[in-house]
């Protein structure tokens, strides 16, 4: 006997499809065990599979958890902007808050324009690491670095960015890190790209999780609280980044591609 769940396909951050990143989201009655997330995620093979259960705790709506490929991870942005979106689209309302086991709570809400998405804001502070600037490929002009793995590389111009050529294989070996290469952008305020191949993805196509460290890094750089980002990845996205207190808050938009079943023995 098969069991058939839910199951969509959204390109988050983006207003097309076949742009932003893509998340497979699919909500559940009851948490199945891990080896089996872990297996339907490596199914999906996308960066990112969230898994949504109705939160019994009371504190939010859903409960949610995000895999990769080869593991769960404690925050995903264009994975939780997904899930807000299938949800708000298919049960109706402006706002649906998440419980997540790392991260605390998350919510999108509706806008205009598409979605906004409150993430926690991700500190990063001035350091060195010359065998991650090795294996970028460009030496960058500085360093900044968190605890929770996230580390921002500043380059001199977007073409900079868009021309490296990063080890992947020698960065994977450093540990499951974000290698977040970012620049002034030439038609949006701030360009990045994001290497995450410890994690199983070797180039992410727009990372929410790293817009919260870019946000808490640009701002005081452009000292405004807002800025237009792009994440120059083969599929490319865009968001508007705005800081409120310790919140990132990024505005954005998702489409779906497929809406359907997976089946489960």
């Amino acid at each position: 006997m098969m069991r058939a769940l839910p199951y969509w396909h959204v390109d988050a951050f983006a207003d097309r499809p076949f742009a932003g990143n893509q998340a497979a989201v699919m909500p559940l009655e009851d948490w199945l065990d891990d080896a089996t997330l872990l297996a339907i995620a490596e199914e999906n093979n996308f960066a990112e599979t969230a898994f949504v259960v109705r939160d019994k705790s009371g504190a939010a709506d859903w409960e949610l958890r995000w895999f990769t490929p080869t593991e769960e991870v404690r925050l995903c942005g264009h994975a939780t902007l997904a899930s807000g979106h299938v949800l708000l689209t298919r049960d109706g309302g402006d706002r649906v808050t998440f419980r997540t086991r790392k991260a605390g709570l998350l919510d999108v809400s509706r806008t205009d324009a598409g979605y906004e998405l409150a993430l926690p804001l991700i500190r990063t502070q001035p350091g060195e690491w010359a065998e991650a600037i090795a294996l970028i490929g460009a030496p960058a002009q500085e360093v900044w670095l968190s605890p929770d793995r996230y580390g921002i590389y500043l380059f001199d111009s977007e073409d900079r960015v868009r021309a490296l050529a990063p080890d992947l294989r020698g960065l994977r070996a450093l540990g499951n890190d974000q290698f977040i290469c970012t620049a002034p952008g030439r038609d949006t305020d701030v360009v990045s790209r994001v290497f995450v191949p410890g994690g199983g993805v070797d180039e992410d196509s727009f990372t929410g999780s790293a817009h919260a460290a870019l946000t808490y890094f640009w701002t005081q750089r452009l000292g405004r609280d807002d800025f237009t980002a792009f994440q120059a990845s083969r599929r490319g996205g865009h968001a508007i980044c705005r800081r409120d207190g310790e919140k990132a808050v990024l505005s954005g938009s998702c489409v779906t591609v497929v809406e359907g079943s997976f089946y489960l023995p």
